[in-house]
């Protein structure tokens, strides 16, 4: 179930990061707002990370939002699925990027932002986690355990456990 959840994920992570990504684009050509490069900076002070300076901000916007989405697709294959799962994850995916930006000196805790750029972030971190949710929730529910079971049994079956 684990490795099915994180294939699932996978792509649901590659949509919710172009779903995002789209959004960001938008919101940016309404308000003004130029690309952030804090994505590139934290990526090229990892630790190991040989990445030149183009390239980094895209490479981590884009590894990050598909490597998470298997968190997501892990959650709806265990049965964590809805908006209160994206709730969760949204929480998940801005912890994330807080760590890695706060451990490499590239970020600030997000109470010490300006309010505009706060709500935006956090606007754009729920586009990705509920548009990546859809998609895991979906797969998931193509082959649940509980959809296995219908398939061997028709009805409630007080015997059949789950797979």
């Amino acid at each position: 179930m684990l490795r099915r959840g994180a294939l699932h994920g996978l792509c649901a992570g590659a949509v919710g990061v172009a779903a995002m990504t789209a959004g960001e684009k938008a919101e940016q050509a309404l308000t003004g707002r130029p690309d952030s490069h804090v994505p590139g900076r934290t990526f090229r002070r990892m630790p190991g990370a040989a990445m030149p300076r183009r390239g980094a901000n895209l490479a981590m916007h884009v590894g990050q939002g598909v490597l998470l989405g298997a968190v997501r697709g892990i959650m709806a294959d265990s049965g964590l699925r809805g908006p209160w799962a994206s709730s969760m994850f949204a929480v998940v995916r801005l912890t994330n990027d807080q760590i890695a930006e706060n451990a490499t000196g590239t970020g600030a805790p997000p109470w010490t932002w300006p309010r505009s750029e706060l709500v935006i972030d956090l606007l754009h971190k729920a586009v990705y986690a509920f548009a990546t949710g859809l998609v895991a929730d979906r797969l998931a529910a193509r082959d649940a355990p509980g959809l296995r079971h219908a398939r061997l049994r028709r009805g409630r079956q007080p015997d059949v456990g789950p797979v």
